[in-house]
């Protein structure tokens, strides 16, 4: 049986995405963007589980709307295109990791929505292989970063100071390893958010 995934309600309702229970959501939302295919479920659940505990509403974003599969065949529903929103309008824009991410790296519209993220003083959040997509996008320079192990040459060269560190907080841009620093990503993002007026 496939497992489907709201954008960030309850676990196997499919809804809009808002935290269920939530009426006050709307002062702070955050863009979750995931692969179409192959986004990684061990990092996705956790960063939406700790939005939706904190009150957080959350939009997830994709290359195409609909369906999005995970690696390990989680659904979630996607329900803006990445090429769509504008990061002002988001309190975060945070980049999911898997082996699908890598369509992402030099996509024109997640490196512009990057950079937008940056220019408009918002959070921006990578996790796993996805730190790759804010260094093509020229966002990681003389910024500290880490990324999953064996990906640090792509960091290196958009000018990044990789230090290998599970989680890596350089002001408002939060990067992580992988699956098993998920937890820990997503509670400094949600921290960080709480901390931000």
């Amino acid at each position: 049986m496939k497992k489907i995934i709201a954008a960030c309600a309850a676990v196997s309702v499919i809804s809009a995405g808002s935290p269920a229970g939530a009426g006050n959501v709307g002062a702070k939302q955050a863009a979750v963007v995931v692969a179409q295919r192959g986004f990684q479920e061990k990092e996705f659940l956790p960063v939406r589980d700790a939005l939706v505990s904190a009150g957080i509403g959350c939009v997830v974003v994709s290359s195409s709307t609909g369906e999005a599969s995970g690696v390990a065949g989680t659904k979630a529903v996607c329900e803006k295109k990445i090429g769509d929103i504008k990061a002002s309008d988001y309190a975060a824009v945070i980049f999911i990791g898997g082996p699908g991410a890598e369509v992402l790296f030099n996509d024109p519209a997640a490196q512009k929505l990057a950079v937008d993220t940056v220019s408009s003083g918002r959070l921006l959040g990578a996790i796993c292989i996805a730190p790759v997509i804010l260094a093509n996008a020229g966002v990681l320079k003389g910024r500290k970063a880490t990324v999953f192990p064996g990906e640090e040459q792509y960091l290196l060269s958009g000018g990044a100071v990789y230090t290998g560190n599970s989680v890596e907080k350089d002001g408002k841009i939060i990067t992580a390893d992988g699956p098993a620093s998920a937890q820990a990503f997503a509670q400094t993002i949600v921290k960080t958010l709480g901390d931000v007026p």
